[in-house]
């Protein structure tokens, strides 16, 4: 029987201090909020205890930071689609940030089995003077257990209305994306990073924003594939492939402390659940 299960995260400033109220509907957890930066910044974790989702399987997250609050989120280990006999599975986000609001989404990757019919999304909306410093990885097969991506869908959608939007539907059965030099070259492993704001950069600081992403992408190993634009005056966006996650993953955490450092003046100390 399909699960749709529901998270709603309501982040609220009280005083110096981030503090989270949550409600949840079926298999997804929060874990405790901790606060290894101090109590500005309230880092949360998402479980998802059945691990995987299967045909007809729904997640539901919504995330709401108030105004001057800071929340860092992200999730023990991979969100799993596995292969359908026929219903699709949904992973859908929705972030709110009002005003002054910074949010870090930085969950672990999707990984598409061999089979599924999945859709992933995510939508943001941002009022003025709100930041978020997000990613999306995906993984497409198990390539090292010999598990490859050779058929099924991942439907893809990442977007902050009126402002970006990045979609793609990832057809295994589609020889040319899958191979062609200008589509994903055999590899299986992509990822989307993106900083917005809820105003406008301004042409310095979006320079100066893209020179510190770039002279971190100078360190990415050869077999990772990345560069970086601000396709328009609120909006970095970071694009990777490789042929694997981890050195993917190791690269936006890279770009992901970088940007921190530029953009907030903050240290980036990894999450702990990163390491486990």
């Amino acid at each position: 029987m399909p699960w749709h299960a529901q998270l709603e995260l309501n982040y609220r400033r009280d005083g110096a201090r981030t503090v989270l109220q949550h409600h949840h509907n079926g298999p997804l957890r929060i874990l405790k909020s901790l606060y290894p930066e101090g109590d500005a910044i309230c880092h949360n974790v998402i479980v998802h205890p059945p691990g995987g989702l299967v045909g007809g399987d729904v997640l539901d997250v919504q995330v709401h930071v108030g105004t001057g609050a800071h929340a860092l989120v992200s999730t023990p280990g991979a969100t799993r689609f596995y292969a359908s006999e026929g219903l699709s599975t949904t992973q859908q986000v929705a972030l709110t940030l009002d005003a002054g609001a910074r949010l870090e989404w930085l969950p672990l990757e999707a990984i598409a089995y061999a089979g599924c019919e999945a859709h992933n999304r995510l939508s943001a909306t941002l009022a003025p003077g709100a930041e978020l410093l997000a990613w999306d990885v995906t993984a497409l097969g198990l390539p090292t257990a010999n598990k490859p991506f050779d058929a099924g869908r991942f439907h893809q959608r990442l977007e902050i209305p009126g402002l970006w939007l990045e979609q793609a539907c990832i057809d295994a059965q589609d020889r040319r994306l899958m191979a062609a030099p200008l589509a994903l070259a055999g590899r299986r492993c992509l990822g989307t990073l993106v900083l917005a704001s809820g105003s406008p950069l301004g042409r310095d600081r979006s320079e100066q924003l893209l020179e510190t992403v770039r002279a971190a992408l100078a360190g990415c190993g050869p077999e990772v594939q990345a560069a970086a634009t601000c396709p328009n005056p609120q909006t970095l966006v970071v694009r990777a492939l490789a042929p694997l996650v981890e050195p993917l993953m190791a690269d936006f955490q890279r770009v992901w402390r970088a940007l921190r450092a530029k953009a907030w003046g903050l240290d980036a100390p990894p999450p702990r659940i990163w390491a486990v």
